[in-house]
């Protein structure tokens, strides 16, 4: 499994996915449930949505001569 998002994308998602959390467990929702997917997409840096259409936010370095 390789990498497939970037810096910002992470963040995003871990922001979004901490807020659903604490939403939910504060309401008593099922919101923390949802909350767990972006949290963990961000953790791990790989987002399986992005396979399928071959998307990546991740900069790839090129080295030049």
């Amino acid at each position: 499994m390789q990498s497939n998002m970037g810096g910002i994308d992470r963040a995003l998602r871990a922001v979004v996915g901490l807020g659903l959390i604490g939403w939910g467990v504060k309401s008593g929702n099922p919101w923390f449930y949802i909350g767990a997917i972006p949290l963990i997409t961000a953790l791990v840096a790989w987002c399986p949505a992005y396979v399928p259409f071959g998307l990546s936010t991740k900069k790839t370095v090129t080295k030049e001569n």
